[in-house]
């Protein structure tokens, strides 16, 4: 049996694509018995594991559960570390998933790394993880040194950090190829070893009817109704390009809405309002967060288009679940959205007046030629991100390594 610890995670299905990503994994390979899993999760602070919330979890004790074939462990990290709790987190998880395959006598483990948190330290545990006869992958998401959010500093550490990652793992498993092409050029000197994996999604539709009262009542609750709102998923942060999107819809002739899921931020909310005034315009609508999964993909079902601003990053997740459910979708013209959506989608720019021009453009679409962006989008999801595909892709390389 092979053994896998995966470590970067908050938790398992909490509202991020990492989570997502294990709840996923972890249900698609539920009878899969050549492996087992081990999985940290954050047992404090924003983001903290609610193992409760898991159909079919099995509370262990305080600290541990079973999910599937996963053995989870709930890590406490002191809140007064601010933003180098993760670079803990991390830490923490290396040091118990390297006792643990001591204490029993685990034989070739594989530790799974999410995200490049820990370059600068990560040598050190990967040469105890070597002498055991394991190995270390790392999947190096997107890139986080490009984020807004992030100081000078910040975004310095988290650039030598990715180099780090890169020199020691045994494998880079990218989500995006054009991440993987940016391993294989900018770390040459390493000689990487990497593997393209996507991220994944699905195509089926959501179990809820258009009738039925959890989302009717969501729509009267929102002021939205059928067919007549343009919507993006997503976290708020600059990087996703939310101001872009309220500008240019608010310079836009549409009579629709523009309904907005995202985590709240008072702050840049605050910020967004000062350069825009984007509260005197009624078709903005910040709606919350939707944490049911059906219902939510019942609101992208039902919506008119998605907007997706996202320009930092691999394949993202809100986007494949996008191309799954709603039929007009309009991306940020970034080589990591044009490699997903390819012809699926419409592409917009930064530039000013391009996607209210777009927008006005899509609301006089046709029918027909709405739905066949949508047969394209689902076929898209179908032929290369079904979660059932990218289950078989990780069962392979831990099979194989």
């Amino acid at each position: 049996m092979q053994h896998v610890f995966i470590i970067g995670a908050k938790g398992i299905g909490n509202y991020g694509g990492y989570e997502t990503f294990l709840q996923k994994l972890l249900e698609y390979h539920k009878d899969n018995d050549r492996i087992r899993y081990h999985i940290a999760c954050k047992a404090n602070g924003q983001g903290a594991m609610d193992e409760t919330k898991l159909p079919g979890e099995k509370t262990d004790d305080a600290s541990h559960f079973t999910y599937f074939n996963a053995e989870c462990f709930k890590i406490n990290i002191p809140e007064k570390l601010g933003p180098a709790q993760a670079i803990y987190y991390d830490i923490a998880a290396l040091r118990e998933f390297i006792k643990l395959i001591k204490e029993q006598g685990i034989q070739n483990p594989i530790i799974y790394i999410l995200a490049c948190r820990v370059g600068p330290f990560v040598g050190h545990y990967v040469k105890q993880v070597h002498k055991l006869g394991g190995q270390v992958f790392v999947n190096p998401d997107g890139h986080e040194w490009k984020r807004a959010k992030w100081s000078a500093p910040v975004r310095r550490y988290w650039k030598a950090s990715e180099a780090g990652m890169v020199k020691h793992a045994d494998l880079m498993v990218c989500d995006s190829i054009n991440i993987e092409k940016y391993i294989q050029t900018e770390y040459a000197k390493y000689h990487p070893k990497t593997t393209f994996i996507a991220y994944g999604s699905d195509i089926y539709p959501s179990k809820l009817a258009d009738d039925d009262e959890k989302f009717t009542s969501w729509l009267s609750d929102k002021g939205l109704s059928h067919f007549n709102y343009y919507l993006v998923v997503g976290r708020f942060v600059p990087e996703n390009n939310f101001e872009t999107m309220i500008r240019e819809f608010m310079k836009s002739n549409s009579k629709k809405d523009f309904a907005i899921i995202t985590t709240q931020d008072k702050d840049f909310l605050a910020e967004l309002d000062n350069k825009l005034h984007f509260k005197n315009d009624r078709r903005i609508k910040f709606v919350g967060t939707v944490y049911d999964q059906e219902l939510l993909k019942k609101i992208r079902e039902n919506a008119y288009g998605y907007f997706h601003g996202h320009s930092v990053g691999g394949t993202n997740p809100s986007l494949l679940e996008a191309l799954g459910s709603t039929k007009l979708n309009l991306l940020l013209n970034v080589s990591f959205n044009e490699e997903v959506g390819q012809d699926a989608a419409i592409y917009w720019s930064k530039e000013e007046g391009n996607l209210a021009g777009i927008i006005d453009q899509a609301d006089k679409m046709e029918q027909s030629e709405i739905d066949d962006y949508g047969r394209k989008a689902k076929q898209r999801i179908k032929d290369a991100y079904s979660w059932q595909f990218i289950a078989d892709r990780y069962d392979s390389i831990f099979e194989v390594n």
